[in-house]
């Protein structure tokens, strides 16, 4: 029984190499594409977003041409 148990143990293992050996080096998991810079809120609807993204007009940020065209929120 014991025997069994190695030999059961010994081709899980070579199983697991092999799969390992076939998939390759795993790739360390990066963020996708370059960072964009600082963030900035939209005046209108305070949405974080890239400042490099982002519309300006009279030193405020905005997320869209419409909340730029609507200006900030009151209130």
């Amino acid at each position: 029984m014991t025997r069994l148990v190695v030999i059961v143990i010994i081709v899980v293992l070579a199983v697991w190499l092999l799969r390992r050996a076939i998939a390759g080096p795993r790739k360390p998991t990066e963020p996708t594409g370059e960072p964009k810079g600082d963030l900035v809120n939209c005046a209108h609807c305070n949405v974080n977003l890239p400042k490099a993204e982002a519309r300006s007009a009279g030193g405020r940020f905005y997320c869209s041409e419409e909340h730029w065209r609507l200006g900030p929120r009151d209130g």
